[in-house]
């Protein structure tokens, strides 16, 4: 019988635990344990139901374009479930010197499918208009021009646009999604669809109405679940037999002993008691910084190679009931991004996301929820402070932004830490993940999943687990 580990129980860790134990109810040959440093499954994705509203204390959604995660929740008999973001009111906002501006319409992260949407945006100068207008007649020099090598998120945006767009929309953008600095990101791990589109017609504008004109039906830019992420976990837990789930149980060493790995985790943390059990494969699940630990007793060189630079998160979600949301008025819109200057003592927040507006039925009628994003620098000078704390400072920079608010229900209110949840993507990341995979190849009987390899998202997460997880099972 072939003995599998699964250390770490976030969406990773349960989606291949999901499908080992659909193989072993198939009747393969395997004994699968999963092992969860906490006390409860799901990792950051994290769904509160309190007094009619439904607030995410981790992801709230996932790109539609990406399937695997839609693919999982159907499977699971969560189809009645799915929802989409309310795109025809879709409008994403720019903190610019005060003021909120809007995104024009038909952008793609920075790049808009449309110039003429361009027109009469206070987002942009005249200088940055015209960097646009030129960029699809710049479609052979920039093809020909594009490095052999991988190169930052900023040089990527810059040689198309201009500094102006990187500044005001770029960073913004890519600091929202992966909390990180665009001068460090590698655009071939955080951007490859651009990178496809450079490589296939130099001008990105082009390449966007190009795909436009392919006839596919568009499909909404995010899908969620009407109650909640957290209907997703509980769905795959409740296929997944309680006695293999190990809640409380550190991983503490591995190391090989013959043809299997010896895993010794914390049996009893109150007790500093620890149990030790073979397996013939071990499936890491666990955040970079614990995978790093665990892997350089047995191969510093592969260690190293793992991302030692992530960001923090630290998310508050306010809520008003409908007596007193009646009482002021938001923009029409999914929310706003905060272009970070950190030339300021007090903490800047990095994004807010007017939740009611984006997705339906996530507040009782008139309500309204509106999470506050802080990352970098700002996350870390927050994450001590006690939750009543973080969620004054993300009502002060509301203030700051939205004019006079009334106080948020302080008991509805939800804070949540993610101590260096984001890995940071850095240029050349794909090559070092070809040497990772290398060194992992030697060691053997391991694989590494998570959001530190191969991407970030939900459906990014669920395809690597449930493809490694299959290349467990034994033929018949």
């Amino acid at each position: 019988m072939k003995r599998i580990a699964i250390v770490g129980g976030g969406i990773a860790g349960l989606t291949a635990a999901y499908e080992l134990e659909l193989a072993r109810k198939r009747g393969a040959d395997i004994d699968w344990q999963l092992y969860e440093a906490g006390s409860r499954l799901g990792g950051i994705v994290e769904t509160t139901h309190s007094k009619g509203f439904i607030l995410e204390g981790g992801p709230d959604a996932w790109v539609s374009e990406k399937p695997w995660a839609r693919e999982l929740a159907v499977e699971l008999g969560l189809e009645s479930e799915l929802i989409s973001s309310n795109d025809a009111t879709r409008k994403t906002y720019i903190l610019i010197d005060g003021q909120l501006h809007p995104m024009p319409d038909r952008m793609r992260m920075m790049v808009p499918q449309d110039l003429s949407a361009l027109e009469g945006s206070a987002l942009f100068s005249d200088t940055a208009r015209q960097a646009y207008a030129n960029e699809p007649g710049r479609a052979k020099e920039l093809r020909s021009a594009a490095p052999e090598e991988d190169e930052s998120v900023a040089s990527f945006v810059r040689r198309h646009f201009g500094e102006e767009v990187l500044t005001k929309i770029g960073a913004p953008l890519l600091s929202g999604v992966f909390g990180g600095d665009v001068a460090r990101l590698s655009v071939r791990a955080v951007m490859p669809n651009f990178v496809t589109l450079e490589r296939e017609h130099g001008s990105l504008i082009a390449g966007l109405q190009s795909k436009a004109r392919s006839g596919r039906p568009a499909q909404p830019i995010f899908t969620t679940l009407r109650n909640g992420l957290g209907t997703l976990i509980d769905a795959i837990v409740a296929q997944l037999p309680p006695e293999r789930l190990n809640l409380n149980r550190s991983a503490l060493s591995l190391k090989r002993q013959g043809k299997r790995w010896l895993l010794r985790t914390s049996a009893f943390a109150t007790e500093g008691r620890t149990s030790k059990k073979h397996f013939h494969h071990v499936l890491f699940a666990t955040p970079v910084d614990a995978t790093r630990a665990l892997l350089e007793p047995l191969d510093p060189g592969a260690a190293a190679l793992i991302p030692t630079d992530a960001s923090s998160a630290v998310l508050a979600a306010l809520c008003w009931p409908a007596e007193t949301a009646n009482t002021f008025s938001i923009p029409q819109g999914f929310g706003f991004l905060v272009p970070q200057t950190y030339a300021t003592d007090e903490p800047q927040l990095l994004a807010a996301t007017f939740v009611d507006q984006k997705f339906p039925d996530r507040a009782p009628a008139g309500a309204r929820i509106i999470r506050v994003f802080f990352g970098g620098p700002s996350a870390d000078a927050l994450a001590p402070q006690s939750d009543e704390t973080i969620a004054a400072a993300a009502f002060a920079q509301l203030t700051k932004i939205l004019g006079p608010l009334p106080a948020p229900d302080a008991s509805l209110t939800t804070v949540r830490r993610w101590p260096r949840s984001l890995p940071q993507y850095e240029v050349g990341h794909i090559e070092r993940m070809e040497q990772l995979d290398q060194h992992i190849t030697k060691l053997g009987n391991l694989t590494l999943l998570g959001n530190g390899y191969r991407g970030v998202g939900l459906p990014d997460l669920i395809r690597d687990s449930r493809a490694a997880a299959r290349n467990l099972i034994p033929n018949p």
